[in-house]
């Protein structure tokens, strides 16, 4: 791929283009295309200051003082940054928020120093419209929504099939009041964008957890989730024992383990017991004060026989959570899409809607429809 510039197309995505963005890190940190890297033509202070030139005295004035700013040292640093990329990545491709100046003096800057990357035509707009649309189009692809209480292992079961669509991994999120990850969640544009980009590799048969419009803290596109809220149904039963084994593993191993290797295993630790305790103040209103004070006390004592090696004792307060809060909640969701008349196509155990969604996803990926 050469030339100044190349269309937008599906295809830098979906075939995992390298891409430099040449926006301020400001813009960046808003949203950027899947696998990007920033490395910016001018730091935000610059850019801020260029902005407020060509309100004041136009273009021409604004491109004088960011030719100041970006001179000397500071402009063979950042030539330098984009030569090492594109030595280790030659079919990088730059992009800034239109393709217009930004990726363009890049280009110069480059070509002046033998390389030659294309730029995107149009940038990040032109191709933020194009995922948007391909969210869009998937609205009208065949879907089969996985429900079931929590702790059904919904996500797993997406995640062993060729049509799922994860979408609490797309947001650093398990999707309840206690699963937040210890990484910071996406911004909405990268949730969208990370979404879009799984889209292009499935033109058939999706299938999807049955999620509520937000997961985490950031929202499904509106008509990608009410094309999910009219989709034909697999529902997952399992026993409590079950359920609590997977929450443990969850909210508890899982959770634990990624807290430790991020912030190290005392300061994890600590920062695991803190989320897990806020996330039960964060339930007060529905639980209500009686009700979350007992809740808070058997975890309480949890966390002290987990401190001497006893992690089972988390199903002391985690029982009745889901007993209590979460399967009467999962109940009046399911009514409530019942009286909606939307079909349920089995309710098994797990294996068996395993089986029932391997056999959904073949016949319309046969039937392309």
């Amino acid at each position: 791929m050469s030339g100044v510039g190349v269309t937008p197309e599906a295809a830098l995505i979906r075939h995992a283009y390298p891409l430099i963005d040449v926006r301020a890190p400001v813009e960046f940190a808003q949203g950027a295309l899947p696998g990007a890297v920033n490395l910016p033509l001018m730091n935000d202070d610059e850019r801020h200051q260029v902005g407020i030139a060509y309100k004041q005295h136009g273009q021409q004035a604004a491109i004088a003082l960011g030719e100041r700013l970006v001179s000397g040292e500071v402009k063979a640093a950042r030539i330098a940054a984009w030569r090492n990329y594109l030595a280790k990545h030659p079919q990088a491709l730059i992009y800034c928020f239109r393709g217009g100046l930004r990726s363009q003096i890049v280009q110069q800057w480059l070509a002046e120093a033998g390389y030659t990357p294309p730029r995107i035509e149009g940038g990040w707009k032109a191709m933020r419209q194009l995922l948007n649309a391909r969210i869009d189009a998937a609205a009208e692809q065949p879907m089969l929504v996985i429900g079931g209480l929590t702790g059904c292992a919904k996500t797993v079961l997406i995640n062993r099939l060729e049509s799922g669509v994860d979408l609490e991994g797309f947001a650093n999120h398990k999707g309840s009041a206690f699963g937040r990850m210890p990484y910071p969640p996406p911004p909405q544009i990268d949730f969208e964008h990370a979404l879009a980009k799984r889209l292009m590799a499935l033109p058939g048969a999706l299938t999807l957890e049955d999620e509520s419009r937000r997961v985490g803290s950031v929202n499904v596109p509106l008509s990608f989730w009410q094309a999910m809220e009219k989709a034909p149904r697999i529902r997952v039963e399992m026993s409590l024992d079950w359920r609590l084994a997977q929450l443990q593993q969850d909210y508890i191993i899982d959770l634990e383990r990624a807290h430790c290797a991020r912030f190290g295993e005392e300061e994890g630790w600590c920062r695991m017991r803190e989320q897990l305790g806020n996330a039960l103040l964060r339930l007060k209103k529905r639980l209500g004060s009686a009700r979350l004070a007992r809740l808070q006390r058997l975890q309480a004592l949890a966390f002290a026989a987990h401190e001497n090696g006893d992690r089972q004792a988390h199903e002391a307060w985690l029982a009745p959570l889901l007993t209590e809060y979460y399967d009467p909640l999962y109940r009046h969701h399911l009514k409530r899409h019942q009286d909606a008349g939307l079909r349920e196509l089995h309710v098994g155990d797990w294996d068996s809607c395993l089986a029932t969604a391997q056999q959904w996803q073949a016949q319309h990926t046969a039937s392309g429809s």
